[in-house]
């Protein structure tokens, strides 16, 4: 079959031949028909993720869309060698959610990762009540503007969006857009001034996708702002770049502040399939569209050099 195959760590997925997967046990065959290129699946083929096989050559590829039996699917966790960019792939039958019929297999693709990360951060990490308020921090990004549409669809009764471009999140219809510029040298402190008025008020949840100095310095107004109100601070990403900071215990110690992660390991796999699931019926119902960048599977290393907004979405066909 033909397949895009990461040959070693490390190397960018070349489109070529691979062997055919064989069905067995509980693992199922999928004729793929879309697989998204998210940050995760780069990560991963890269062997840069805490997740990652490590089996060379490998194809590349977490989840995808495709047909078992006839019938469409989302699917996820492929085993390896196998991944989702190739024309089929070998799937536990545990791991897949049916699709309804109001989406289609691109925007599925597609929504499935970065709806999911804020979907399963707010349900089954920070166990959010409608009526409560939330806070995103990196919501220009394309999991970060669809967390802003989730969080009002699960009854956010309100949303503070924060990020690095202006111009991006005065576009979101949140109720407080709040820029930064971490450059500067006073960047942080801004920052963190600039969101006292927000804490004081008080914030249920945030769910950070950026991690570094501006998660650190959000922390620091939950400590100086958020009186005794619990903030649940979810962490879901690091697109700063940034995978450390320096957390002074006194965050901790004078703040009601609850620090998680959510992944896919802090997380379950029902969760992870039951926030998806949810996804996929939202989308549907509410006629949710995402801009994508398709490619066919041959043109895999000019799509793996594309940029991640708007999502580049890989079709075998």
């Amino acid at each position: 079959m033909k397949a895009a195959i990461v040959t070693e760590k490390g190397t960018t997925p070349v489109y070529s031949t691979f062997e055919e997967p064989k069905s067995k046990e509980k693992n199922v065959l999928v004729n793929v028909k879309a697989s998204a290129l998210s940050n995760l699946t780069k990560m991963r083929a890269l062997g840069n993720h805490y997740s990652a096989d490590h089996v060379y050559p490998n194809v590349a590829g977490t989840d995808g869309v495709g047909e078992v039996d006839g019938k469409r699917v989302y699917f996820l966790a492929t085993n390896a060698p196998f991944g989702s960019l190739a024309e089929q792939t070998l799937i536990n039958e545990q791991l897949m959610v049916a699709l309804p019929d109001g989406i289609d297999d691109v925007t599925a693709a597609a929504i499935a990762n970065p709806g999911m990360s804020s979907w399963a951060a707010l349900v089954s990490r920070a166990h959010f009540q409608a009526g409560q308020t939330v806070m995103i921090n990196g919501a220009t990004g394309t999991a970060g503007s669809l967390a802003v549409k989730i969080a009002y669809h699960l009854g956010a009764k309100k949303v503070i969006v924060t990020g690095r471009n202006a111009t991006k999140l005065a576009k979101l219809e949140a109720d407080k857009a709040v820029a930064f510029d971490m450059d500067k040298p006073d960047g942080a402190n801004q920052l963190t001034n600039d969101l006292a008025e927000v804490f004081k008020d008080g914030v249920d949840v945030v769910l950070d996708y950026l991690w570094g100095d501006s998660a650190l310095a959000i922390m620091t107004a939950v400590a100086k702002f958020g009186g005794h109100r619990v903030t649940k601070f979810v962490s879901i990403g690091a697109s700063a770049g940034q995978s450390d900071i320096a957390l002074p215990s006194a965050i901790l110690r004078s703040s009601a502040i609850e620090i998680l992660g959510s992944g896919v390991k802090s997380a379950t796999m029902s969760e992870l399939l039951s926030a998806i699931n949810g996804v996929f019926n939202w989308a549907a119902e509410e006629k949710i569209e995402m801009p994508v960048n398709e490619f066919k599977l041959e043109d895999i290393e000019q799509a793996w050099q594309a940029p991640l907004n708007p999502r580049a979405v890989v079709v075998m066909k």
